[in-house]
């Protein structure tokens, strides 16, 4: 009473011209920093990325005078490139280390990768190269028909770390003395050197080893069970999906057309 209305302070009301403006800007400043998908950095920047093992024939070979990679994964990877005209850069890795090299945006691509659920917690995975086959490489004097065979306390058997060789040794010969080595090659030696009795690979890389060493002997595929599984490519697991689309159309093409197989067995005769 007594004070003259208009000195009364008014409350503040909404300021929805402001609040909005503020809204774009934020949305906008979140637009530019979203990360560039590999579908687009690989359209812009004409290189496709990939893993590449060393002495995985049939799939990977380094020629060490020149440094150029020959293997079925390179046809493979020319392939892809060839649709994006990009061109290949490839990283030493292994299998184990290329998940890794895929989570770090390191490659694009991860060649002869088997699907788990593990790995899939982290990236992706196209539809099947091929089903491929596990067994053995072993010393001569064993000639193994089943896992059984193998998983007895007195057998060393070898495997490459991080790979589904490792998960097959460990899943049906937990008995046997088991041995992990960072490489497939640092395997061959362990056999050859007479400090492991059996090397698990898949049949496609134990060919590949057999016809570089004859002294290791012929690939035993095992069975009782017969362990097959789904060969894929890796790729980095994030929203666009385009790269996948791509993948996943080329793979089903090539494997239902005959490359997919005839890839791999020119790796095998080479």
């Amino acid at each position: 009473p007594g004070v003259p209305p208009c000195s009364l302070p008014l409350p503040l009301a909404p300021a929805p011209a402001l609040a909005l403006p503020f809204i774009a800007i934020a949305g906008a400043a979140q637009a530019q920093t979203a990360p560039e998908s590999t579908f687009d950095r690989v359209r812009r920047t004409k290189v496709l990325r990939v893993a590449a093992y060393p002495g995985a024939l049939p799939y990977f070979q380094k020629d060490l005078a020149s440094g150029e990679w020959s293997g079925a994964c390179v046809v493979m990877a020319a392939d892809i490139a060839k649709v994006y005209d990009a061109k290949l850069e490839f990283l030493d890795s292994t299998y184990g280390n290329s998940v890794l090299d895929l989570q770090s945006n390191n490659i694009d691509l991860a060649f002869a990768l088997n699907p788990t659920p593990a790995r899939a917690l982290s990236i992706g995975f196209t539809h099947p190269m091929m089903i491929h086959p596990y067994g053995c490489l072993s010393s001569k004097a064993m000639t193994p028909k089943s896992w059984g065979e193998l998983n007895k306390p007195e057998v060393r058997i070898v495997f490459d770390l991080g790979s589904l060789h490792e998960t097959a040794a460990r899943r049906y010969c937990p008995k046997a003395q088991l041995t992990g080595y960072k490489t497939t090659d640092e395997c061959t030696l362990a056999l050859q050197s007479g400090r492991a009795d059996a090397h698990i690979l898949a049949a496609m890389l134990a060919l590949a080893s057999a016809a570089k060493n004859p002294a290791l002997g012929p690939f035993h595929l095992l069975g009782n069970p017969t362990v097959a599984l789904p060969t894929c490519l890796g790729l980095q697991r994030e929203q666009d999906s385009r790269v996948q689309e791509v993948l996943d159309a080329g793979t089903d093409m090539n494997r239902g057309t005959g490359p997919h197989r005839e890839w791999p067995l020119e790796g095998v005769a080479e």
